[in-house]
């Protein structure tokens, strides 16, 4: 019985051991689906397309004391390969370019912020931030799905 009860405790604990490292080591950077308003000011116009880009966890350090020993690399779940997709835009000027490319992630890791090509502050203004009003609803989606379909047959 008491054999029993070592055994059954010993599991416990490597399943304790397994779950934490888990949780400490296990980065969760994927690919997710997301919602982005795409505008050009020529246009003073913009929709909703669909993408992929990279959410999750990585791990990361914040040391308590000022002047560590130990370095305090922050690390962000962004994009390791992308693409550019391109949408026509409705509502150009007739001297304006409609089309515009917005950039689809395609695979995603663990790495430091790069300011170069990555918003690296706390609270950016969010994919779905537009600066021109939106008063034409439904015509938006079925404009967009038609400009996608002329686009990628021209």
């Amino acid at each position: 019985e008491l054999f029993a009860l070592y055994h059954r405790m010993k599991t416990i604990n490597c399943y304790l051991l397994i779950l934490c490292w888990k949780a400490i080591c296990g980065n969760i950077c994927e690919l997710s689906n997301i919602t982005i308003a795409v505008e050009k000011e020529e246009c003073r116009f913009c929709i909703s397309v669909n993408a992929t880009w990279c959410s999750g966890y990585c791990f990361t350090r914040d040391p308590v004391y000022k002047y560590s020993p130990v370095s305090s690399v922050q690390q962000i779940c962004t994009f390791k390969e992308l693409v550019y997709e391109t949408v026509k835009i409705p509502g150009c000027t007739d001297h304006a370019e409609s089309f515009y490319s917005y950039p689809v992630a395609t695979e995603c890791h663990c790495e430091s912020c790069d300011t170069d090509n990555t918003d690296c502050t706390v609270r950016g203004l969010g994919p779905n931030y537009c600066s021109f009003n939106q008063n034409q609803g439904k015509e938006v989606i079925i404009c967009l799905l038609h400009c996608r379909i002329l686009y990628k047959n021209d």
